[in-house]
């Protein structure tokens, strides 16, 4: 599969690393241009590019964005029309400054994702979980407990292809609902945020928070 990745740092280039080790072509960009991925690229293999946010975008059968928040407002809009859009971020006032509507818990930042990404279909997943736990938490047997990642997104397809690439990286997928109660469970302070659950335990705790 084509993945595109708009985000170099620690999530985006640990989930490039784990994509382009189980056999996916990997677009990846950044805020300061292909030249200075070469030293990720050359550790990624031959199947992986780095390229400009709008070519990831437009590469990319799924769309991973690992951007800061705050700089939401700059992902291409008409490249990621009609795709899976996995987004892996989270407000942080202190870095992407205020938002009165996040503030006040009128929206999450998934859905204000999702305004800006009109036609695409965002799921939000991989937040929650720490960079290095990513790398080193997974089950590649599935007899064996998995760690549950949460999704929420409103679209079932998306939320099928994202589902398919966490089982895939050595995780159990676990439907949080849609990108407003969902988005909330997973957003920091929600029940499932920095909480390294099993699958069954995440079930659980969603089951509780309902």
């Amino acid at each position: 599969m084509h993945i595109g990745i708009i985000g170099a740092g620690s999530v985006g280039a640990t989930l490039a690393r784990r994509l382009a080790a189980a056999g996916h072509e990997i677009a990846i960009a950044n805020a300061s241009g292909p030249q200075n991925l070469r030293d990720l690229v050359g550790e990624l293999g031959h199947r992986s590019h780095a390229v400009s946010p709008s070519e990831a975008a437009r590469f990319g059968d799924v769309v991973i964005v690992a951007v800061p928040f705050g700089r939401y407002d700059e992902l291409p809009t008409a490249e990621l029309k009609g795709k899976p859009v996995m987004d892996t971020g989270n407000y942080t006032p202190e870095r992407d400054g205020e938002y009165p509507d996040l503030e006040q818990d009128r929206v999450t930042s998934s859905e204000l994702v999702q305004q800006h990404l009109r036609g695409a279909n965002v799921v939000k997943a991989f937040n929650t979980l720490h960079a290095e736990h990513m790398r080193d938490h997974a089950r590649q047997s599935s007899a064996q407990e998995r760690y549950g990642i949460p999704m929420s997104g409103d679209d079932p397809k998306a939320k099928r292809a994202v589902a398919d690439l966490i089982e895939e990286l050595g995780f159990q997928p676990v439907d949080a609902g849609d990108l407003a109660a969902g988005g909330r469970k997973q957003q920091p302070g929600g029940i499932t945020y920095d909480a390294d659950f099993t699958a069954d335990e995440l079930v659980e705790a969603l089951r509780q928070d309902s």
